[in-house]
């Protein structure tokens, strides 16, 4: 199987994005930032299909919490033009149910991202 469409986004702090906003929009929930003192709702955001975090063996598993996560984030990262995550836009595929293009998704994310370490 593949997919169709990849589209690769930077989450970057130089151009006045945060982390912890940007996985609130993403997964529709309501997260607070320790690193900017503010709390992101986006509870009433529609179209979220499916929001999970997938870790290596090797991670806190604290970090299964997005606002955890992404807090620490925000901490470790110092530099005011840090890089702090990318973003995946991919399409699925019609010929598919919307439960086989999540287990695709999640199959392509561990097989490049999480096998290699990184969280996604």
């Amino acid at each position: 199987m593949s997919l169709y469409h990849f589209h690769v986004t930077q989450i970057k702090r130089s151009a006045g994005q945060s982390a912890i906003a940007s996985a609130a929009y993403r997964s529709g929930e309501k997260l607070y930032s320790r690193y900017y003192g503010e709390t992101s709702d986006y509870t009433r955001k529609s179209g979220v299909v499916c929001a999970g975090i997938l870790l290596p063996s090797h991670a806190p598993p604290e970090y299964a919490d997005r606002e955890t996560l992404w807090n620490a984030v925000e901490q470790s990262e110092k530099h005011p033009k840090a890089q702090l995550a990318y973003s995946f836009d991919i399409a699925l595929q019609k010929e598919f149910t919307m439960e086989e293009n999540v287990a695709m998704v999640k199959q392509f994310l561990t097989d490049h991202f999480v096998s290699r370490g990184m969280i996604a």
